[in-house]
């Protein structure tokens, strides 16, 4: 270990000490912590199962850096770069376009079996999965609905897409010992204002109580559902809306994911978690970054972030939350873009873990709110960084800005002969 970073973390830790922080068991915690790293990142949302199909759904990814993935062995290899440059052991999260198969293969008729290159490669990496059914950028959703589609015949086929897609899940629980998380989300709504918004939540609902009938072992699946505010082409009324979805979700005992970008945009969700944990049994979290909509811009290090990571340790909610990433930006090194997102939310958790939350809620509950902010003004300059190097080296992956190099490196030997 470089002797300066052991040297600077060990007066860290001590400053920490004074106010009863024990900076080594935090680490330790933090380790524990798996975060679910999208794989739309690395090819700019297309997947390998209808790889010409136009984005739809109100899915859109802006610039044209080289080197995006084109096939699964080099998505695989991107992601494994990026995790290398990752502290702690993580999960990949996958949409059921990202089907490995040389089957000709409809999204009805997936199976286990098309995904087996990805539960052999996660076992090999010591990792493990999370899954989406796609329901976008496909024929039957092309015009914005479909498990609340008019049309019983496209309903189905989305109803059985849903279905196949937990069985897939539950695979991959069972396979890697881990349990697998899959969420619905689906983009269906009205550009203009709707006469009838009650019977396409009623069809939502039909289609969503079908799908889940099967019970699965919720110790390799559970299921997520994710609502939205509005999205290019339904601006006007979405089906699944937060209050549709948050119902839902406690009414049948899922997850209820909550999207960075998918709520108003004076809304955050880390001021939601508090109340959404005293009823939901668990949370999923995709973690963004809208910019004015829902843009899905890379994870830095903003106030939200913060707020994030503070709520899940000051509330103790990291039990019961799933916290996975959802951003997609082909403007910068797609490699580069998981590694800053990722390094970012771990960051804000080790942060929030560095807080003197007793004291501050001992204060809060005395009515000293003067020491409240006074104390957790002055911890944002505590040594949070000299930790933060110390752990990634604890981990084997670079201090700071060193893993800069690296993906420079991997885009000379590896992206810019993609073509």
């Amino acid at each position: 270990m470089q002797e300066n970073v052991k040297r600077n973390y060990e007066a860290a830790k001590a400053q920490y000490a004074e106010h009863g922080i024990d900076v080594d068991q935090s680490l330790k915690q933090l380790a524990q912590i798996k975060i679910s790293m999208h794989c739309w990142q690395g090819d700019d949302v297309r997947g390998f199962l209808n790889r010409d199909q136009d984005l739809t759904g109100g899915i859109s990814v802006t610039g044209n850096y080289p080197g995006a993935a084109r096939t699964p062995a080099e998505l695989r290899a991107d992601l494994e770069k990026a995790l290398s440059l990752i502290p702690g052991k993580h999960k990949v999260n996958l949409h059921a376009i990202y089907v490995d198969t040389d089957e000709k293969v409809e999204l009805d008729r997936l199976e286990p079996k098309h995904f087996r290159r990805w539960v052999d490669w996660a076992k090999e990496q010591g990792l493990g999965l999370d899954f989406n059914p796609t329901c976008f950028s496909h024929e039957k959703s092309s015009d914005g609905f479909t498990l609340s589609h008019p049309d019983p015949e496209i309903r189905r086929f989305w109803i059985d897409h849903c279905k196949a897609s937990r069985k897939i899940s539950a695979y991959f629980g069972e396979q890697l010992g881990q349990t697998c998380v899959t969420n619905v989300w689906v983009p269906d709504g009205f550009k203009d204002t709707p006469v009838d918004r009650m019977a396409p939540r009623q069809r939502l609902k039909e289609s969503l109580d079908e799908i889940f009938a099967e019970e699965l072992n919720p110790a390799y699946h559970l299921d997520a559902v994710e609502s939205k505010l509005f999205g290019i082409g339904s601006e006007a009324y979405v089906v699944g809306s937060h209050e549709f979805y948050m119902g839902y979700g406690i009414r049948n005992n899922k997850l209820i994911c909550l999207d960075a970008g998918h709520f108003h945009p004076t809304e955050v969700i880390s001021n939601k978690l508090s109340s959404l944990a005293l009823f939901a049994d668990g949370i999923l979290l995709h973690v963004s970054r809208p910019m004015r909509w829902d843009s899905d811009h890379v994870v830095v290090m903003d106030d939200e972030l913060l707020a994030i990571g503070q709520e899940l340790v000051r509330g103790d909610l990291l039990g019961k939350t799933h916290i996975g990433l959802d951003f997609f930006d082909a403007s910068i090194n797609r490699v580069a873009a998981w590694v800053i997102g990722t390094r970012n939310t771990i960051k804000a958790l080790l942060r929030a873990m560095l807080e003197p939350v007793d004291l501050l809620r001992k204060a809060e509950l005395e009515g000293d709110y003067t020491t409240r902010l006074a104390i957790a003004e002055e911890f944002k300059s505590y040594p949070f960084g000299a930790v933060w190097d110390y752990y990634c080296e604890q981990q084997g992956v670079p201090v700071r800005e060193q893993w800069l190099a690296e993906v420079k490196a991997y885009e000379q030997e590896v992206l810019l002969k993609r073509g």
